[in-house]
């Protein structure tokens, strides 16, 4: 399709005073999407203890969240370049703060699941046109900059998310972390519907609702497999049949739709991806989630767990180095983008990634804080030197009336990503640690008086019971295995960033008119 805008530099781009008006409201979305997304990982532990709910469902706490923003995310970027990305980023606020306020009632696990869908509805309306938002208002020379110091949301959300999350935690119980949403929700709506405008142009298009059905239901089904087998509860015959069918949906049912029956409005716009930067970008983009996506979850679990056993608090504060050190190189990384290259900031962040999840191979069942310190900061570090570079780089490889949906592209395959990496965790750690062991290690002890630490572990050996010994010696087999499958875990995760830096370094000098 003819691109009949101007190019950027022939725009007229808004007033100066407005881009910062823009940038402010965008960052606000994106902070209470990231404070979310983090602020329930610290929280996990004692939510499933108090609900009482199973490691599954705990789990799809997580996944659904992620699922329902995958599946849904392009169809409203599109729905932002038809109806207007100002008014669809409001509601955005509006479903988001709802959800928040169903959340803090929940009663059972599968409520809390049901209402963070709601959420995450809310959630996608903001992804999707946030960005593209940003991106119209800014010149593209100027981008990076603006994407970088953006990102300072995702900073504060993690920080908030991980130190204040734990505060509320502890001393105001679980449903305190979704009242925080709801303040910054209704001063979203209002800053967002009083001073935002409608820059963008106005497309007239039609929705993919066969191919949205088809990329959900065959995601869906292929991370139900994945839990299902992780946790043994359907036989290998219907695993198998969720994998196979799941797969197929995915795949070829839904690229048949695209090519053949919604060929004209396609949910996914094949021809971008003939763009070699957009292209790279977001298999970077997809390698990078699938890496990382579970590392705070897991890191959460681990520090909250039987053998470490610290407070939601103590976990807050073990985790701020990922957070200041994103805060640090974010901005930095986004400003020097736009003066250089790219490319050699996307591949160093990826580089600086991978150290950071080999250093976690070495992880400790009980280990300081000094000793996280480098890994912890490597790993903020080179999220932040890689994000705003490569997204500055497909969004300006893309036409400008394909920013919406551009924008929604790379943010779908980075909730694809979370998802699979949570997913494919937990196949990998019950493969070595029954379900069971993984959820008293992490869960059941919180219920008990009593929390076996190594050092009781080790205690306990100079006694001279038969039955002591053998009980010694079988939680230290747990304890062994548990700490094994977190090894393997970051071990490939640091290969996957490893791989990603080859499709973050491609470049593409011309853009799809």
């Amino acid at each position: 399709m003819v691109n009949s805008e101007p190019t950027d530099s022939k725009r007229n781009h808004p007033s100066l005073s407005y881009k910062w008006i823009a940038l402010g409201n965008t960052t606000l979305g994106t902070l209470i999407a990231s404070l979310d997304l983090n602020i329930i990982f610290i929280a996990l532990p004692t939510i499933a203890s108090e609900l009482d709910i199973s490691l599954f469902t705990m789990v799809w706490v997580i996944i659904g969240y992620s699922l329902v923003i995958a599946s849904i995310l392009l169809n409203f970027g599109r729905l932002g370049d038809i109806f207007g990305r100002v008014k669809l980023y409001t509601l955005g606020f509006i479903i988001f703060t709802f959800g928040s306020g169903l959340c803090s009632v929940s009663q059972s696990g599968e409520q809390l699941v049901v209402f963070r869908i709601v959420q995450a509805i809310g959630a996608a309306f903001i992804f999707s046109n946030s960005i593209a938002i940003l991106t119209d208002s800014f010149p593209s020379n100027e981008r990076g900059k603006a994407l970088g110091i953006n990102q300072i949301a995702i900073v504060l959300g993690s920080v908030l998310g991980l130190v204040l999350g734990g505060f509320l935690t502890s001393y105001l119980g679980w449903r305190s972390i979704f009242w925080i949403n709801i303040p910054i929700g209704i001063i979203g709506v209002f800053l967002s519907s009083t001073y935002l405008k409608e820059l963008g142009s106005i497309r007239k298009e039609k929705i993919d609702w066969l191919g949205n059905i088809s990329f959900a239901g065959g995601l869906f089904l292929v991370l139900a497999g994945i839990t299902l087998w992780s946790f043994g509860i359907i036989s290998n015959i219907l695993i198998i049949f969720l994998f196979i069918f799941g797969g197929l949906s995915l795949i070829i049912i839904f690229v048949f739709i695209e090519k053949f029956i919604s060929k004209e409005y396609p949910m996914f716009h094949f021809s971008l991806f003939r763009i070699k930067s957009f292209l790279g970008g977001n298999i970077a983009i997809l390698l990078n989630s699938i890496a990382r996506g579970d590392f705070i979850f897991l890191i959460s679990l681990y520090l909250q767990g039987a053998y470490m056993a610290l407070s939601p608090v103590e976990t807050g504060i073990y985790l701020t180095p990922v957070s200041v050190a994103l805060a640090i190189f974010g901005p930095l990384s986004g400003w020097l983008s736009d003066k250089y290259d790219a490319r050699f900031f996307s591949a160093f962040g990826l580089f600086i990634t991978g150290i950071g999840f080999l250093f976690l191979t070495q992880l400790q069942l009980e280990t300081s804080f000094v000793e996280l310190l480098l890994p912890f900061a490597l790993l903020g570090a080179g999220m932040g030197i890689f994000a705003s570079p490569n997204r500055a780089s497909i969004m300006n490889s893309v036409p400008a009336n394909r920013r919406g949906i551009s924008a929604s592209t790379g943010t779908t395959l980075f909730y694809v990503g979370r998802s699979l990496s949570v997913g494919v965790s937990f196949l990998i750690m019950t493969s070595i640690l029954p379900s069971e062991y993984v959820k008293d290690i992490i869960i059941d002890f919180r219920n008990t008086d009593t929390i076996i630490t190594t050092k009781d572990i080790i205690s306990a050996s100079n006694n001279t019971s038969d039955s002591s010994i053998t009980n010694n010696k079988d939680d230290e087999a747990i304890a062994n295995k548990f700490l094994s499958s977190l090894h393997i875990i970051f071990f490939v995760s640091s290969i996957l960033v490893f791989i990603a830096i080859i499709p973050a370094i491609i470049k593409e000098k011309h853009t799809i008119k």
